[in-house]
């Protein structure tokens, strides 16, 4: 056995007890040994939630050096498990070390990126209107503005990432950042990966004094224990990243109840690339190759991956097209990280194979919990007609809409649902189209990028991850970033409120 396996105990964290549950199911991993993990409930969202609120009173009123330290020792804790969580993470998901390895450095970066970031205080937004007592026709009182944490946050674990996007991810460290308790339902494809991040979230928790209802981990569940937490009325928000219909209907739960509250949740896309007339006759047959790389990427498994492609009808387009199948026809097999991702994929493919519309440029057989590539073509006309050749499908199944014209892939354009991404490949003689079709793609998308493939999500001050709806629920924000911290923030105005009474950020 090796000195850096991690054996899961297999309990839900609340408020800095390991809590065992009455039932238990048990992982599926792609390699590797199962284990036994309890079950959540309904009675231990309520505990979690309630230490939450009492730990808010604290744990949102520190000061930001404060919760900066703590984000750091999370990051830092992390680390020390290092192997374990590749370890346990490759065996779980299925995906390669040196994925869990980035993927592990991600998340620490960006926990210390948001403590730098809340260290500045650029975030707290202060405004201050200062009193003008001789003001005619009526004085000024002083008005002061900044933003405040608005308490207990729910965050649901993701399949696909189970660090960047999980138990310590982009929603958790947002929330922690702005000084907001988080309660996680951990994602059942990968308990063991959440369980040992949730160890090290512990552990900061005690080096740092705080209180330990900061943080807890909820596993497994019927969907009541979902329902249960966001219908919690100490829950003030949700964030999900995950599928367009769980997405929903956690979504119409938010919108249900007697308080409404916001429910942040990315829902993925297929991410539009449009190549330009001149760029494709130059390097039409790269881009193809390049294509192929991003859409075979993780297996497909990223709700960036460019699942659509739109060209010009001609031999610049049938360059493109033989490059990206030949690219595609090389790839083999790869593990999917759950066998309902794998049957979903399958039943996306058989969605595309039964439409008299679609041409099978390449199509494989899937077997098990593997996915090979696909790809298929269609004109703009059927692709017009046909809603659900724009619905995603989770994994490496690429679709090129050929267009005759420039004008109709304008009209293309503008016939999108919400997207994460689009990109457009263009050259210098390109412009002209570009400048049309910029306008079109950012009402579109919540990120626009030229001449490169959007998997790959850099996380930094000017990111955003997110878009329109369906591709997210709240077309103003970004789960990824330091300004996706503002999610769990609200402004207060202070009017004469004395100095020594203002909290102390604002005084």
């Amino acid at each position: 056995m090796s000195d850096n396996t991690f054996s899961p105990h297999g309990k839900h964290l609340i408020a800095g007890e390991w809590v065992a549950g009455a039932q238990t199911f048990c992982s599926d991993p792609a390699h590797g040994p199962a284990h036994a993990f309890s079950v959540g409930t309904v009675d231990l969202v309520d505990r979690a939630v309630h230490a939450a609120e009492d730990a808010f009173w604290t744990y949102g009123y520190l000061p930001r050096e404060d919760r900066a330290a703590f984000l750091d020792a999370i990051a830092d804790e992390i680390e020390a498990r290092s192997a374990q969580i590749t370890e346990i993470g490759t065996q779980e998901t299925g995906l390669p070390e040196a994925r869990l390895n980035g993927e592990r450095g991600r998340t620490t970066s960006q926990l210390r990126l948001f403590a730098s970031h809340i260290r500045k205080g650029d975030y707290l937004d202060l405004r201050h209107d200062k009193a003008l007592p001789d003001r005619q026709p009526l004085p000024r009182p002083d008005l002061r503005m900044m933003q405040r944490p608005i308490g207990p946050v729910a965050v649901f674990g993701a399949s696909n990432f189970p660090l960047a996007f999980s138990t310590a991810g982009g929603d958790t460290a947002a929330a922690l950042a702005a000084g907001c308790p988080v309660v996680v339902k951990g994602h059942s494809a990968h308990p063991g990966t959440g369980e040992i991040v949730a160890e090290a979230i512990a552990a900061a928790l005690k080096t740092c004094g705080l209180p330990e209802g900061v943080f807890s981990l909820i596993q497994g569940g019927t969907r009541d224990v979902g329902t249960a937490l966001v219908q919690h009325p100490l829950i003030k928000a949700v964030g999900f990243t995950g599928s367009l219909g769980g997405g929903r209907a956690l979504f119409d739960l938010c919108a249900q109840r007697p308080e409404p509250i916001p429910f942040f949740g990315e829902l993925g896309s297929v991410n539009p690339m449009f190549l330009l007339p001149e760029a494709a006759q130059a390097r039409g047959a790269e881009i193809g190759t390049g294509w192929a790389g991003s859409l075979t990427m993780g297996a497909g498994q990223f709700c960036t991956n460019p699942g659509i492609a739109i060209v010009l009808d001609g031999p610049q387009g049938n360059a493109f097209v033989d490059a990206a199948k030949d690219a595609l026809a090389g790839t083999g097999p790869q593990t999917m990280l759950t066998d309902g991702i794998a049957k979903a994929y399958r039943d996306g493919q058989a969605r595309f194979e039964q439409r008299n519309s679609v041409k099978p440029l390449l199509s494989t057989q899937q077997e098990g919990r593997t996915a090979s590539p696909n790809l298929y073509e269609t004109s703009a006309e059927d692709y017009l007609h046909d809603h659900a050749l724009g619905e995603e499908v989770f994994g490496p199944l690429g679709l090129v809409v050929r267009v005759k014209s420039p004008e109709q892939m304008l009209e293309l354009a503008k016939g999108f649902d919400g997207q994460l991404t689009a990109t457009m490949h263009l050259d210098e003689g390109d412009a002209e189209l570009a400048r049309r079709l910029l306008p079109i793609l950012e009402r579109k998308a919540g990120r626009v990028m030229a001449n490169g493939f959007p998997t790959g999500v850099e996380v930094s001050d000017t990111m955003v991850h997110g878009g329109p709806y369906p591709a997210s629920t709240n077309f103003g924000a970004t789960s990824v970033g330091t300004l996706s911290i503002r999610r769990f923030l609200r402004p207060v105005c202070y009017q004469n409120i004395p100095t020594g009474v203002l909290p102390h950020d604002i005084a």
